[in-house]
């Protein structure tokens, strides 16, 4: 240490690399909000080359990142496999915080850093904070091009880490030591801001990494960061209260927003008093639990029969923490009232102003109470009779849940939603299940019956094939020592599981208790559906040999997935029928060590199939073909497309 610095004079500084400075700095920042206190970013994931080993790698040896050091601030370090996969399991862990703490990841240049852009993406997309420090080439360029260097006639100053400046919330890039400290405080300011967060880049050329400044020691102290709850404008809470106060079929759409911001009791309070029914959206499963009375289930594509007819009748649709996705919307053809007017309570202003809406511009939580204590002497409650008939509603849609998850032949193969019965049989509040991509989202929104506020972890945000393994290291990662005892799925379908299995690594060598269910219908089941419904055959959906025309109709692929699970360390629990399935779950469940259940799963039936969508997806349909099944699905396309109307 140095008493000053010509850089610095009269102030004490700190003689450290830049990589080590950075992560000094990020091992002392902390969030704050409702007077709890954790690190923003707890640890770091890492996969080296020559971009980031001689930088980054040096500091998390200096840091302790292996638990090895004597630094009075320790960065933990997680070892990857995948650039893609660490983003992944850093969101998981970053939902699972409640948005409070995240995990920096750090890659090499070239390859190693692209492949952070989807996972970028998806933290965007999610609203969910995630610290990327890719490695760059050197900015003094004494070699040039560099080894993986992209070159660009036109632009010297361009890097292949330019491809995240769409997916990221804040970009920059370090050319000079000193020029870290205001990116690094602007990156915390984004990553701890409830309105702004999502990935965060710090674009690091190898050669400043390693280059020494002596750092003001006001630098390294310890920083919080207040996580706001804003409340809402007083002219928008009036504006609110009168729509409310004039609905005769007023329906909430809970979103996301709802578990970020914790209000989960508060909005059970609010529909206490008021009896207006709740929908949810993927990320706003949860917000209810499944047997509260206002709960009606998933809204949309996917959602069910009682949320989407409150949809089409209702008259005020309350949108609170939501962004209104297609999905959600049914693509425009969902809210069918004439007169259906939007009240949007939602922390950024751009979300609230959707579809025309009357905009509630605040934190989720702050916005219930303010609205549910302005509604307080008004006296506004729902018609009872509104009330006895979404509650009669979903008593019948209860019944076609359990004729999906019905299991009349136990010794029979059973069909993916009955696999999803006998978990949904075993599961108590306890159990966190995460799906992201295939057809079991839609399964899941229309079936599962949530007991807990984050049992529910489907993201569909990205709906990202390949999440679902490491996003479960990272909730796991989240609960550590104070929530040991909570059982940690990760569903998915064969076409996902080859997307992204390598993580099982890290959960076997950090010996994490992952309950990896692998369900195998041999090929892409969502889009195999969505392909015959749009006319284009099921083309390119199936995994099998080839026939002798050169298509995809031989027999099923000799791949056991199984088998590959437990090559990279997993215990594997094979089931065939239902009893068996049951007796597998059940053991994972109780398993101390990363777990697989295997099972092969049967073509649904009429009995045991989920029910089919009750609402409507714009995916356009060739307007001119030959063949028979693409004209009918175009006529289909065609009146459904009719429906759809823009809410201004």
């Amino acid at each position: 240490m140095s008493p000053t610095s010509p850089a610095n004079p009269g102030r004490p500084t700190r003689r450290l690399t830049t990589a080590q400075a950075l992560v000094a700095f990020l091992a002392r920042q902390y969030t704050e909000r409702d007077g709890r206190r954790q690190r923003l970013i707890s640890a770091t994931w890492g996969i080296f080359g020559h971009g980031n080993v001689a930088g980054i790698g040096q500091a998390l040896v200096e840091a302790g990142g292996c638990g090895n050091g004597t630094a009075a601030h320790p960065m933990p370090y997680l070892q990857g496999r995948n650039e893609q996969a660490m983003v992944h399991a850093a969101v998981g862990y970053a939902r699972q915080s409640g948005r409070l703490s995240a995990h920096a990841v750090t890659t090499s240049i070239g390859p190693g850093a692209t492949n952070l852009v989807t996972g970028a993406a998806l933290a965007t997309i999610n609203r969910l904070p995630v610290l990327l420090l890719p490695g760059d080439t050197f900015a003094t360029r004494p070699a040039d091009p560099v080894l993986q260097q992209l070159e660009v006639p036109h632009a010297g100053d361009v890097s292949v880490n330019d491809c995240l400046r769409p997916v990221s919330r804040y970009f920059d890039r370090i050319t000079r030591p000193e020029a870290l400290i205001p990116a690094a405080l602007q990156a915390m300011r984004v990553l701890a801001d409830p309105a702004e967060t999502g990935a965060v880049t710090l674009a690091l050329p190898q050669d400043v990494q390693a280059e020494a400044y002596d750092w003001p020691l006001d630098f390294f102290a310890e920083r919080d960061w207040h996580v706001r709850r804003p409340v809402p404008d007083a002219h928008e809470l009036e504006a609110a209260v009168r729509a409310v106060r004039s609905a005769r079929r007023p329906l909430i759409v809970a979103g996301g927003g709802i578990r970020h911001s914790a209000a989960e009791e508060t909005l059970a309070a609010f529909t206490a008093a008021t009896r207006i029914p709740v929908a949810s959206t993927q990320a706003g499963k949860g917000a209810l639990r499944h047997d509260h009375p206002a709960d009606v289930g998933g809204i949309g594509y996917t959602g069910t029969a009682t949320a989407d007819e409150l949809a089409r009748t209702a008259d005020l649709v309350i949108g609170v923490g939501t962004r209104f996705s297609d999905f959600t919307t049914a693509s425009g053809t969902l809210f069918a009232d004439p007169a259906v007017r939007f009240l949007h309570l939602n922390i950024t202003a751009f979300d609230a102003h959707k579809l025309a809406a009357l905009p509630l511009v605040a934190d989720a939580r702050a916005g219930l109470e303010a609205l549910t204590a302005a509604l307080a002497g008004r006296g506004y409650r729902v018609d009872p009779a509104y009330e006895t008939e979404y509650t009669g509603a979903k008593e019948a849609w209860e019944e076609r849940v359990e004729a999906s998850f019905a299991t009349p032949d136990p010794t029979a193969r059973p069909t993916q939603t009955q696999v999803l019965g006998l978990l949904d049989a075993l599961a108590t509040e306890d159990d966190i299940l995460i799906n992201a991509a295939g057809s079991l989202p839609g399964d899941l929104h229309k079936l599962w019956r949530q007991r807990s506020r984050d049992q529910y972890h489907v993201e569909y945000g990205y709906s990202c094939m390949g999440y679902e393994i490491p996003a479960a290291i990272g909730v796991l990662l989240a609960l550590g020592a104070r929530e040991p005892h909570r059982p940690v799925w990760a569903l998915v379908g064969d076409g996902t599981y080859l997307m992204n299995p390598t993580e099982i690594v890290t959960a076997v060598q950090e010996n994490l208790p992952l309950k990896l269910l692998i369900l195998q219908n041999h090929g892409y089941a969502s889009i195999g559906g969505l392909s015959e419904s749009v006319g284009a055959e099921r083309f390119g959906t199936a995994y099998r040999h080839r026939d002798a025309e050169g298509g995809f109709t031989g027999p099923p692929l000799p791949v056991d997935l199984a088998a590959n699970a437990a090559s990279l360390g997993m215990r594997v629990l094979r089931a065939t029928t239902v009893d068996e399935l049951r007796e597998a779950l059940s053991e994972a469940r109780g398993a101390a060590g990363p777990t697989c259940v295997y099972v092969e799963t049967e073509t649904p039936d009429t009995v045991s199939g989920p029910p089919p969508a009750q609402a409507w997806w714009d995916v356009p349909v060739a307007e001119t073909a030959s063949r028979p099944a693409a004209v009918k699905a175009r006529e289909e396309y065609d009146r459904q497309a009719a429906a759809r109307r823009r809410h201004l």
